[in-house]
């Protein structure tokens, strides 16, 4: 087995490499972002690799990868599964593997606190692929902070070249994390990506989708031919603004990815249906009855009166960025808006309702990416391919 370099040309989908005791973090918000705000949500969400993946052109038959994740614990609530990673050759899913080894972080969601244990390092083993040249990409799990350690292969290792696809830079919420997916290849913006034809890189942040003036400035940075911005939930989750300040903080994070974008066609993506804050304000808390049974659901602890006073619910939140998206366009032609409930709606939620009030499962996932490929990739959608 030859030991290949870990260098940034082998991986695609973070924007910021950091060196570290073990080897290199990929971060999905470059350092002057996370220096702006010391929210441990955020710097959980952003450090979990959604989209991050190794990119190898080589005609190796075994590749390892020595990783160290990061498991999350709640305390109270069911073990969660160990992360996947999603093996593809030539782009055809290929094999899936996990690790039992890492770092343990526990969380107690009563208290907010949280305790972090160290573990050893893993390695997870790919065999048996063609002995040909080919292309292979190994995903990261989306959902378990991941330190790359090492890399090995029985044949040399060289960069995927550029393949001529047009790059697919998106922002959104837990969803677009992949939150209840059931791997890194499956959460709706990587099908979507696959469907599309596309190379993601997926900004979606757990929790974190909160229009911070960061995250729009990361946008407007980071080089790309296709951008969506999917807007709302994590503001009702949080109840972090009225009304009076969602609209012009739309304007202002719209403006900056403009200030970098100009002509980029950019999609904005209304909440999917939830029935748990389409007319309830939020914030977002945990079920406690059902944490104490052992299952994770969430309640809206707002009053639907209180919409008078400007909070926000799903429904006005879809209302207001339909009418920003529709007076911008006039002076914007390659802005589009999209109601998330076209992807996810009242039909799709009494066939595959949302286990924990909030997020899909991973049949969900897979309709919401295709919904999207259909609409926006293919056809006359805004991020059809003309030139094809």
């Amino acid at each position: 087995m030859l030991t290949i370099p870990l260098t940034a040309g082998l991986i695609r989908g973070a924007l910021e490499l950091e060196r570290t005791a073990h080897g290199l973090l990929p971060h999905r918000l470059p350092a002057r972002a996370r220096a702006q705000c010391a929210d441990p949500q955020l710097a959980l969400a952003e450090s979990q690799p959604s989209g991050v993946r190794l990119a190898l052109r080589t005609r190796a038959t075994t590749v390892e990868l020595d990783t160290l994740p990061t498991k999350r614990v709640y305390v109270g609530a069911p073990p969660r599964p160990d992360g996947v990673y999603d093996l593809l050759v030539d782009g055809r899913p290929a094999g899936s593997a996990s690790l039992a080894e890492g770092d343990t972080l526990t969380i107690d969601l009563g208290t907010g606190s949280a305790r972090h244990r160290p573990g050893p390092v893993g390695t997870v083993r790919f065999t048996g692929l063609p002995d040909t040249v080919k292309d292979v990409e190994i995903w990261l799990p989306h959902n378990e902070t991941t330190e790359l350690v090492a890399l090995r292969a029985d044949a040399p290792v060289a960069p995927v070249p550029d393949r001529g696809r047009r790059v697919w830079l998106h922002h959104g919420s837990s969803i677009s994390h992949g939150s209840d997916a059931a791997s890194p290849t499956t959460t709706w913006p990587a099908l979507a990506a696959s469907l599309g034809g596309v190379e993601l890189v997926n900004l979606g942040l757990g929790g974190s989708a909160l229009l911070d003036p960061f995250t729009a400035r990361t946008l407007r940075d980071t080089p790309a031919d296709l951008i969506s911005v999917k807007l709302g939930i994590n503001l009702v989750n949080t109840d972090l603004m009225r009304l009076r300040a969602f609209g012009p903080a739309v304007h202002g994070f719209l403006d900056t990815v403009r200030e970098g974008h100009p002509d980029t066609p950019l999609l904005v993506v209304s909440p999917v249906l939830c029935p748990l804050h389409e007319d309830t304000p939020g914030p977002t808390v945990m079920d406690l009855t059902a944490l104490g049974e052992g299952r994770l659901r969430y309640q809206a602890a707002g009053d639907p009166a209180e919409r008078a006073a400007g909070k926000l619910t799903l429904g006005v939140v879809r209302q207001e960025l339909a009418r920003i998206v529709r007076e911008r366009a006039a002076g914007d032609p390659a802005l589009h808006h999209l109601d998330g409930r076209e992807l996810y709606g009242e039909g799709d939620f009494a066939e595959l309702p949302l286990p924990d009030g909030l997020h899909p499962d991973a049949a969900g996932h897979r309709r919401i990416g295709e919904r999207f490929a259909a609409l926006a990739f293919a056809g006359d959608g805004p991020f059809a391919d003309r030139a094809a």
